[in-house]
């Protein structure tokens, strides 16, 4: 009986921590649009800027004066939080 109490409590767990994970990898209700997020980024001067839900934020690449950039944007305010040059 034990046995089949701590199989199910680890089958629980791992179901819900993979669900977090694919959670984060959503936009969430209360954030910006991806469009918006992107028109935030361009009106910085970027271009081609490409974007996805990950890790509870947008984050993605663009180029600038030909130049590519890996960015993160905060999701709630459209502010770029990382643009990191990429080598």
């Amino acid at each position: 009986m034990l046995k089949k109490t701590c199989t199910a409590a680890v089958s629980v767990l791992v179901l819900a921590a993979s669900s977090a994970a694919f959670a984060r990898d959503q936009p969430g209700a209360d954030w910006i649009t991806k469009d918006a997020a992107i028109a935030k980024v361009k009106a910085q001067g970027y271009d081609a800027v490409r974007l996805k839900a990950d890790d509870g934020r947008w984050e993605g690449e663009a180029t600038k004066q030909g130049s590519f950039y890996e960015i993160h944007v905060d999701p709630h305010s459209g502010a770029l939080t990382k643009n990191e040059l990429k080598k």
